[in-house]
């Protein structure tokens, strides 16, 4: 396996690996956003707006892609490399007889509704499933309440795989997840991840 992008173009979207630069972006999107992520978002901790500690976030992000244990998008329009639009990003990298990881997005409320997550995720898991990371398998979660997160899944060929109750902490309550896979259509169902 090669490295993965540090940076992917799409045609209406760059995204870019973690950086301690972005900062100033990173925290213009998440104050603009502060709301419409609420109900979505486990509880932030005391520092997540201050972009000292951002700038922190992102360098271990890095220190992260590089290892190939977490992989973080940050979108921006193409030709606006200054303003974040939203992140995507895949978790919890499990190789061996797993090799599966967790993915997660989140979009600037303003951005919604033109098919720009769309476009970002294809990038990210064709990257993701290719030969520099080389994935078998993706998992994404989402509230039953949050229907334009399971539209996007689905839309990039995403089962649903059942109901995980009480799954994660969310606004004040333990909440109720639908739980999503992907499999890579390339991996040979006799292909043993330790010849892979």
């Amino acid at each position: 396996m090669s490295a993965a992008q540090t940076q992917m173009h799409t045609p209406r979207l760059m995204l870019r690996a973690p950086s301690p630069a972005l900062a100033p972006a990173v925290l213009d999107f998440y104050q603009c956003n502060a709301a419409h992520f609420a109900p979505w978002d486990p509880p932030l901790p005391e520092d997540f707006y201050d972009e000292e500690a951002i700038a922190a976030r992102l360098q271990a992000g890095a220190e992260a892609f590089e290892a190939g244990s977490a992989y973080r998008y940050w979108i921006t329009p193409a030709g606006e490399p200054g303003r974040i639009l939203g992140q995507c990003h895949v978790s919890q990298v499990s190789r061996h007889a797993f090799q599966s990881a967790m993915l997660g997005y989140a979009l600037d409320e303003r951005a919604q509704g033109k098919g720009l997550m769309h476009e970002a995720l294809a990038a990210l898991v064709a990257e993701m499933f290719g030969p520099a990371v080389w994935l078998h398998r993706l998992q994404a979660a989402y509230r039953p309440e949050n229907r334009r997160s399971g539209r996007v899944l689905e839309r990039l060929g995403f089962a649903v795989e059942g109901l995980s109750k009480n799954y994660l902490f969310i606004d004040g309550g333990w909440r109720d997840h639908v739980l999503t896979a992907l499999i890579n259509p390339n991996w040979p169902a006799e292909l043993s991840p330790l010849r892979a």
